[in-house]
C-alpha cells in the first residue's frame, strides 16, 4: 500500500482548498453543485489527514483537528442535506486555533515559542517573554475573527459570509503576521544593541 508521501500534490491541493473554502462553498450553494463538490472535498481532506499523521512538529495536531472538522462538516452537510453546517467551518477553525494557542499558555512552552525554537533553539529570556505575548495576541485575534465568522453565519447572508471569511479575515491575518514580523525585527535589533 502506498504511504501518504507518494502524493506530494495532496498537501498543496488540500491547503489551497481550505484557503478557498468560502469561495468553494459559496459556488456550490449558488450553483447547486455541492452534491459532487462535498464528496471530492471530503476525499481530499482524508488524504490530508493521512499525510498529517506522518509528520511531527508543533502544528501537527492543529492540522489534524482542522482537517477532521472539515471532514465532519462535509459529511454532516451531505448526509443531512443541511448545507448551513458548511458555513460553520471558519468558526470551528478559529475555535481550534484558540484552543491550541490558548491551551499552550498553560504549559511550560507556548506554541509560538515552540515554533520560534525550531529556528532559534537557544531562545533568550526576552525572546521567551515575547513569544508568550505573541501567543496572547493570536488568541485575541482568534476570538475576534471567530466571533465575526459566527455573526456572518447567524446573519445568513452568503455574500457577507464569503466576503469576511474569504477575503477580509485573510487580509487581517496577513496584516497581523506582517506587523508581528516587523515588531520582532525591532526587538531583535534592540537585543543586539544591548548585547
Amino acid at each position: 500500500m502506498r504511504d501518504g508521501r507518494s502524493f506530494p500534490a495532496i498537501p498543496f491541493l488540500t491547503g489551497l482548498m481550505l484557503v478557498a473554502w468560502p469561495f468553494l462553498i459559496g459556488f456550490g450553494l449558488t450553483h447547486n453543485g455541492l452534491h459532487w463538490l462535498l464528496p471530492l472535498m471530503a476525499l481530499l481532506l482524508l488524504f490530508r489527514l493521512r499525510q498529517a499523521r506522518l509528520h511531527a512538529g508543533p502544528m501537527r495536531y492543529v492540522v489534524q483537528s482542522v482537517t477532521l472538522a472539515g471532514i465532519a462538516l462535509c459529511a454532516a452537510s451531505y448526509l443531512l442535506k443541511a448545507h448551513q453546517w458548511l458555513l460553520l467551518y471558519p468558526v470551528v477553525v478559529n475555535l481550534v486555533m484558540l484552543a491550541v494557542f490558548g491551551g499552550s499558555l498553560w504549559t511550560s512552552m507556548p506554541l509560538v515559542e515552540r515554533l520560534a525554537r525550531l529556528r532559534e533553539p537557544n531562545l533568550p529570556p526576552e525572546g521567551v517573554r515575547y513569544t508568550r505575548v505573541v501567543t496572547r495576541v493570536w488568541c485575541g485575534f482568534f476570538i475576534f475573527n471567530g466571533s465575526v465568522a459566527l455573526f456572518t453565519f447567524l446573519r445568513g447572508d452568503i455574500a457577507l459570509w464569503t466576503l469576511w471569511n474569504g477575503i477580509i479575515a485573510y487580509i487581517l491575518m496577513g496584516t497581523l503576521m506582517t506587523t508581528e514580523w516587523l515588531v520582532r525585527q525591532r526587538v531583535r535589533n534592540k537585543e543586539k544593541h544591548h548585547a
